[in-house]
């Protein structure tokens, strides 16, 4: 019989006394509840609608839409940015990292309560002094060969490792939720530039247009004034309109030379990588005909923020239990058994075995309110946890209604700035005809330039400001992200009640 038959054959027989020992601590496990609150997870109050001031869209886009949002616009350039940063970017990297880190730590905190089990051996040569031997045994020299098995298991009577478990699986999901509420903002913050580079773009070419415009009103000045029918006065003052039309070039390019930076910075490039690509001028990319459509209910479930702070109140609630099981004495099962020898001949004979197996505990009686004050602030963490939650959802909620709310008033503002565009074209021709025709002075055809390129100004800023809320609108609603990896599972692994898809209406009141 070899040492390795004979180890096995050991361990067998103290795996047998564990088991033993282990199925009526097994049954108690099985029939004590962890300590510490169970979770409850929240039902906050939410409208059934969106503010009634605001208008249903007359073609809504449908839910699954929100995942790729930006395909609204109908721009490849803009759909190839977003990917490409959803790809590259470091902040995205950073927070899966985090979520690498978080699933070690749950590996971690559930490996904890299982049971230990190792094999170990020695050997040792020693000698005793010759002034301390009796019986002529001084400064003899002796060889010691050792070799066993040994195991162990705390058992978990009251909870405390089944808690912290769920708290590490609850912090396990919300890193993963977090992972997606930086999907959501880079989608959002590279849109968002994207359209500020190209409402930079097009005001850059309208004031080009304009400015070309009022050189040849200057030209028409001056050659009035050659031929007599003119004077300085209206020379100095085209002039002085071209001059404050052309200062508005450096701006308007250092506007869109910034927002390019960003991109590049969002999409993991150096400042320059990019420059090429988007230096050709481009007008803002169509806006959609229809909005989202969603419901305020669905927020819980689309949010990856709200669902990050749900799981975090679990965690937080998890953690309670953690620390009351401190409270408890701590059980474990232990068993060693081995070979030991002076003789490397005999380590393998049946004389040369031992073994020990038995119980132990451990209860701490006095610890100077430790225990208690632990429990006190993690009860207090959950307090917070509960009220950032509450924050969180009331916070997309205002969101949604701000993104609403400034959607629709752009709208009415665009509306107008049109009308103003074609009055102000209106009266640049009628002005320039009574000029060429001497029927009115300079002034008023500068004065109609300038209403004029004010006009298509504004109506560009306004028609960038309804797609930044667009893109307002979709972060807000949760869009940008996979809803596949969907509502994750708990610890009995069922969907979480508080981040399921609430049922949908049928009369469709509240969708926008």
């Amino acid at each position: 019989m070899d040492i390795a038959m004979i180890i096995r054959s050991r361990s067998q027989r103290l795996l047998g006394v564990l088991a033993r020992l282990g199925w009526g601590a097994t049954l108690l496990l099985a029939a004590c509840a962890p300590v510490g609150p169970g979770y409850q997870p929240p039902k906050p109050e939410l409208p059934v609608a969106w503010s009634g001031a605001v208008a249903e869209s007359a073609n809504p886009a449908g839910r699954e839409v929100l995942g790729h949002w930006w395909t609204l616009f109908s721009d490849s350039l803009l759909d190839s940015l977003i990917q490409r940063a959803i790809a590259a970017n470091l902040d995205l990297k950073i927070a899966e990292a985090r979520v690498q880190q978080a699933r070690a730590q749950y590996r971690l905190t559930t490996a904890a309560a299982a049971p230990t089990v190792g094999v170990s051996g020695a050997y040792t040569n020693s000698r005793k002094s010759e002034n301390s031997g009796s019986n002529g045994s001084g400064g003899a020299t002796q060889d010691l060969f050792q070799t066993g098995f040994d195991a162990g298991w705390e058992l978990d009577i009251f909870g405390g490792a089944r808690r912290g478990a769920e708290a590490a699986e609850a912090r396990l999901v919300a890193a993963g939720e977090n992972s997606g509420d930086v999907q959501v903002t880079l989608a959002a913050e590279v849109a968002r530039n994207y359209l500020e580079l190209r409402g930079s773009q097009q005001r850059l070419v309208t004031a080009r247009a304009n400015l070309a415009g009022q050189e040849k009103t200057l030209s028409l000045a001056k050659g009035r004034k050659e031929a007599g029918l003119g004077n300085e006065l209206e020379v100095a003052q085209a002039e002085t309109q071209l001059a404050l039309t052309r200062a508005q070039l450096p701006p308007l390019e250092n506007s869109g030379g910034q927002a390019s930076y960003r991109l590049a910075l969002l999409l993991g490039l150096a400042p320059q990588d990019l420059q090429a690509e988007l230096a050709a001028p481009a007008g803002l990319p169509i806006m959609p005909a229809g909005l989202p459509e969603t419901l305020p209910s669905e927020l819980l479930r689309r949010r990856p923020d709200i669902r990050r702070a749900e799981r975090l109140l679990a965690a937080t609630t998890a953690d309670i239990g953690v620390a009351t099981a401190e409270l408890f004495p701590r059980f474990s099962l232990t068993g060693l058994v081995g070979l030991q020898s002076l003789n490397l001949s005999d380590l393998l004979s049946t004389s040369s075995r031992y073994w020990t197996v038995g119980p132990t505990v451990r209860w701490a009686i006095f610890d100077g309110g430790r225990v208690r004050a632990n429990i006190d602030l993690n009860q207090g963490r959950r307090e917070e946890a509960q009220a950032v939650y509450e924050q969180t959802v009331l916070a997309a909620l205002s969101e949604v209604e701000t993104a609403l709310l400034a959607q629709a008033r752009e709208e009415e503002s665009r509306r107008t700035f049109v009308e103003a565009v074609a009055a102000g074209q209106r009266a640049v021709e009628l002005a320039g005809g009574r000029y060429r025709a001497g029927l009115a002075g300079v002034l008023d055809v500068l004065l109609g330039e300038r209403s004029l390129y004010q006009a298509q100004d504004q109506l560009i800023q306004s028609e960038q400001r309804r797609a930044v809320a667009l893109v307002a609108l979709c972060k807000a609603l949760g869009g940008g992200w996979d809803l596949n990896q969907d509502a994750p599972a708990n610890s009995s692994g069922t969907a979480d009640p508080a981040i399921v898809t609430p049922p949908a209406t049928s009369s469709g009141v509240g969708k926008i």
